[in-house]
C-alpha cells in the first residue's frame, strides 16, 4: 500500500518565510517612522508650552507689582487696563495657574487649579529661593525650575517656578506659573491612533504584495524542482527557458540548465565509454577464443600449437594494456591519482624523452629534434610529465611518414612554461578535432579501422589530465597533409621546492 504523502506545512515554504521576513522588515520600518515623528512632535509641542510659559513669566513682571511699605507691611496688585480685553485675558491666563509666596513658603496668592495640582512645600520653595540666589548667578532669571505635575483626574500641567522681586528690589519672592498639557496629549494620542490605521494598513498590503511578489520570483524555482523531477537517464534533453530577465533566477535557470548538459554529456560519454569498452574488450577476446579454438580443432604440430598461443599471447597482453589503462585513467580523472610534485628540470625531462626516441624515429625514417633552454625549472610531477611528453611524441611518430620531422620546443616564459609538439604529417580533420581527447577516440584513415599498432586511443586523454592536473592549458592547431602542433602551457608552480627531484617511474606507452 503507497504511503499517502503528507501536505506539507505552509508555514515552512520558502514563500511564507519570505514574505513574514518583508512583513517584519516593513512593519520594523514603518513603526520606527512613525515613532520617530511621534518624537518629533512631542518634542515640537513641548517647545511651544515652554515658550508660552516663557512668554507669561515675561509678562508677570509687566503686570504683576509687589510693594513693601513700612508700617502697612506688604502689597502686590495687578496693573493692567479691565477695559482692554486683551490685557484683561493676558492676565487671566496668567492668574489661571499660578502661585505667589515669599521667601519662606507663605501663600501670598494662588489660583484653584494650583490648588488642585498641590501647594509646593515651604521647605521645597526655601531650597530653590536659595539656590535661586546663590553665587555666582544672584539675578531672579538665572535659575529657573521646570516641573511637570498631575491633579487629582490625572490632567498633567507643565509648572515654571522661580524668583521675583518687589519693585525696589529689597526682598525675593516665590512666583510658578502653569499650562496644561491636555492638549499636547490629545494631539499626541489622535497622532498615534492616526498612525495605526495606515501602518496596519500598510503592513497587510504589503504583505499581500509580498506574498504575490514571492510567488511570482518563485515560479522558475519551482519550475526547477519540477524539471528537476521529471529528468531521467533517458530524459536529459529537457531545458527550462529564461524569462530573458537577466536577474539571479535567470542566472539559476541558466546554471541548472548548464548542469543538465553536463549531464547529458557524461550519460552520453559514459554511453559512448560502455561502448568503446565492450568493443575494445571484445576484440582482442574473440582473438584469443578463435585462435584457441582453431588450435584446438586443426592445430597438428607443435609450432602450430606455437604459433596459436604466441598469438593469443599477444591478444591477451592487448587486453591487460587496455585495463591498466582503463583503471590508470579512471583513478586520475577520480582523484585517487595524486601529483607528487616537486622542482622539476623541464629541459633535463624532454631531453632524456627525445633520447628515448631517437631510435624508433630513426628506425620509421622521421628527423626527431628538441629545442630546449638551459634550464626551465617547474614544480610538477615528473611522472606524469614524462607520461605527457612520450604520447605527444608517440602519436606524432606514429602518423609522421618517411622523411617527415618532429619537433618539440620548450619556452620558459614566466609564469608559465611552454612546450609545443609540432610534426609534418597527415594531419587531423576539422570535424575530428574536438574529439581527440575523448576515451578511445583515433582518427579514421584513409577510410579503414584503425590497425592494432595504432594505440587504444587512451593517450590523448591521460595528456588532457596530465594538463589539467597540473592548472595548464593545451590547445591543439592541425592541418590535414601538413601536420599538427599541440601547444601546452603549464604554471612554473609553487616557490618552496622539495628538497630533491622525483625520481621517475616506468613510462607508460602506446596509450
Amino acid at each position: 500500500m503507497a504511503r499517502k504523502r503528507r501536505p506539507r506545512r505552509v508555514t515552512r515554504g520558502l514563500r511564507f518565510r519570505l514574505t513574514a521576513s518583508y512583513a517584519l522588515f516593513f512593519a520594523i520600518l514603518l513603526i520606527g517612522v512613525a515613532a520617530l515623528f511621534r518624537a518629533r512632535l512631542a518634542t515640537v509641542l513641548d517647545d511651544q508650552v515652554h515658550d508660552a510659559l516663557d512668554q507669561e513669566w515675561a509678562a508677570v513682571k509687566g503686570y504683576l507689582r509687589i510693594e513693601i511699605y513700612k508700617g502697612t507691611g506688604l502689597e502686590w496688585h495687578w496693573y493692567y487696563d479691565s477695559e482692554d480685553p486683551d490685557e484683561s485675558l493676558i492676565v487671566e491666563r496668567i492668574r489661571r495657574i499660578y502661585l505667589l509666596t515669599d521667601a519662606s513658603g507663605n501663600v501670598l496668592e494662588r489660583s484653584n487649579t494650583y490648588k488642585d495640582i498641590g501647594i509646593d512645600k515651604p521647605e521645597l520653595i526655601q531650597q530653590r529661593v536659595r539656590l535661586a540666589l546663590a553665587p555666582p548667578q544672584p539675578d531672579a532669571a538665572a535659575k529657573t525650575f521646570w516641573t511637570e505635575r498631575r491633579d487629582h483626574n490625572g490632567a498633567a500641567y507643565l509648572i515654571r517656578a522661580g524668583i521675583v522681586f518687589d519693585e525696589k528690589h529689597q526682598a525675593p519672592f516665590y512666583l510658578a506659573l502653569g499650562v496644561p498639557l491636555a492638549n499636547n496629549e490629545i494631539i499626541l494620542r489622535q497622532y498615534t491612533w492616526f498612525a495605526v490605521g495606515p501602518v496596519a494598513g500598510a503592513l497587510l498590503l504589503g504583505s499581500l504584495l509580498g506574498w504575490f511578489m514571492a510567488g511570482r520570483a518563485l515560479t522558475p524555482v519551482l519550475a526547477v524542482a519540477q524539471a528537476a523531477q521529471r529528468i531521467s537517464g533517458s530524459n536529459l534533453s529537457l531545458r527550462i527557458p529564461t524569462r530573458e530577465a537577466n536577474d539571479e533566477l535567470d542566472y539559476l535557470v541558466l546554471t541548472f540548465n548548464r548542469m543538465i548538459e553536463r549531464l547529458e554529456a557524461s550519460f552520453r560519454q559514459m554511453r559512448q565509454f560502455s561502448t568503446d569498452v565492450s568493443h575494445e574488450l571484445r576484440t582482442p577476446i574473440t582473438a584469443i577464443r578463435g585462435q584457441l579454438e582453431v588450435a584446438l580443432f586443426t592445430a597438428k604440430t607443435t609450432e602450430q600449437y606455437r604459433d596459436a598461443m604466441v598469438n593469443a599471447l599477444q591478444d591477451i597482453d592487448r587486453l591487460s594494456q587496455i585495463v591498466r589503462a582503463l583503471l590508470l585513467l579512471s583513478q586520475a580523472e577520480s582523484g585517487q591519482l595524486a601529483l607528487q610534485k616537486a622542482r622539476v628540470d623541464l629541459s633535463g625531462v624532454v631531453r632524456d624523452v627525445v633520447d628515448q626516441f631517437q631510435i624508433p624515429a630513426g628506425a620509421a625514417g622521421v628527423r626527431l629534434s628538441a629545442t630546449t633552454p638551459p634550464s626551465c625549472k617547474a614544480y610538477v610531477d615528473r611522472v606524469q610529465i614524462e607520461r605527457m611528453i612520450t604520447n605527444l611524441l608517440s602519436n606524432a611518430l606514429k602518423f609522421t611518414p618517411e622523411r617527415g620531422a618532429v619537433q618539440i620546443t620548450l619556452r620558459a616564459e614566466e609564469p608559465f612554461a611552454e612546450l609545443v609538439v609540432e610534426d609534418t604529417g597527415r594531419g587531423i580533420p576539422k570535424q575530428h578535432l574536438p574529439h581527440i581527447f575523448d576515451r578511445f577516440y583515433r582518427v579514421p584513415g584513409s577510410g579503414s579501422a584503425p590497425a592494432p599498432d595504432q594505440g587504444l586511443g587512451l593517450g590523448l586523454s591521460f595528456v588532457a589530465w596530465i594538463v589539467k592536473a597540473h592548472d595548464g592549458t593545451i590547445t591543439v592547431d592541425s592541418t590535414p597533409g601538413e601536420g599538427t602542433r599541440f601547444r601546452i602551457e603549464l604554471p612554473i608552480g609553487d616557490a618552496h621546492p622539495e628538497p630533491q627531484d622525483i625520481v621517475g617511474q616506468p613510462i607508460m606507452n602506446e596509450l
